[in-house]
């Protein structure tokens, strides 16, 4: 379940939209679809994930066990939850619903969510979707660029290049990918079985630098089909190297929430 944002000063007030969705959506548990619906409502708030509300009447309910379990949610109500149970497989607390929402909730007593991680395969039409829902309104652009970008940790060069793909994703720090040619690579590591998974872009794989314990970089090296153009290139955290330079200027750090919470690439 997505928890309501705990807010700060550096950041917008807190918002949510619920709107239905054109998309249909399957939910995939124990090799058997629970939840089938083109009738689904998406739900989106800052700095939450999205999330797919099923009408009941598009869920197996004879899957859904009610534990008695609850949690309170100051924007929508009290969740409660249900085990999903196929098969003698079961994913604990794997669904919820507000049977008493709160006034700015209204219609969703009628409608079932499900944790996403728990389930075994989600889908869009007939394409499965990794992570969470698609954000209708997140973008993602990548151009081609002349920039000089410069990545300096510990006073050393480690990537230098004038041909970078520069990368913008809605609430994201603008990312720089980086040819492999143009950066040490006799400097990094490839973190071995660390991988990360974006629905926007595809798998993550990580870098860090030799006899060090964060990672500082990653790569797409197969990303999905609507982001082809960063496949292979190597890409910065802004936020854990000390220095960026974009035409030598130096490029400022991201907002203070991106040093506080994971990085996401």
């Amino acid at each position: 379940m997505v928890q309501a944002p705990t807010m700060n000063a550096a950041e917008p007030a807190a918002w949510m939209a619920v709107e239905p969705s054109p998309r249909r959506v399957r939910v995939v548990f124990g090799d058997q679809t629970i939840a089938d619906s083109k009738r689904v409502i998406l739900f989106r708030q800052n700095r939450g994930t999205p999330v797919y509300y099923f009408p009941r009447a598009d869920v197996r309910s004879e899957f859904l066990v009610p534990t008695g379990q609850t949690a309170n949610d100051p924007v929508r109500g009290m969740a409660h939850f249900a085990n999903v149970v196929v098969n003698g497989k079961i994913a604990e607390q794997g669904a919820f619903t507000y049977p008493e929402p709160l006034p700015q909730w209204p219609e969703r007593p009628d409608y079932v969510a499900f944790n996403w991680d728990k389930m075994d395969h989600w889908y869009e039409e007939a394409e499965e979707v990794i992570r969470h829902p698609r954000d209708p309104y997140h973008r993602v652009d990548v151009a081609r660029s002349d920039r000089h970008v410069r990545i300096v940790v510990g006073g050393q060069e480690i990537a230098n290049t004038r041909r970078p793909l520069v990368l913008w994703e809605t609430n994201i720090p603008t990312r720089y990918y980086v040819p492999l040619e143009d950066v040490r690579m006799d400097l990094l590591k490839f973190v071995d079985g660390l991988h990360t998974r974006c629905p926007y872009k595809g798998e993550a794989s990580y870098w860090k630098l030799k006899d060090a314990d964060q990672e500082i970089a990653w790569s797409y090296l197969d990303p999905l089909p609507e982001c082809p153009k960063i496949r292979g290139l190597i890409a910065f955290y802004n936020e854990r190297v000390d220095e960026v330079w974009i035409d030598d200027e130096l490029e400022p750090k991201p907002l203070p929430r991106w040093h506080s919470i994971p990085a996401k690439p």
